[in-house]
């Protein structure tokens, strides 16, 4: 399945491999990374925005 901008734009935060990269590139832990998505939704700007306001 190729990534398209709508699926890049996006963290599912159900998919493992999609929070580990999350997690490594904002440099925050796993559950960290869930718990933003639950608040701030799965668009990948508002769960960094969130991330990175720690």
């Amino acid at each position: 399945m190729a990534n398209t901008k709508q699926d890049r734009a996006r963290v599912a935060g159900g998919q493992d491999h999609e929070v580990k990269y999350e997690a490594r590139k904002t440099g925050t832990s796993k559950s960290e990374v869930k718990d933003a998505v639950k608040s701030a939704g799965n668009s990948r700007a508002k769960v960094e925005d969130k991330l990175g306001s720690k």
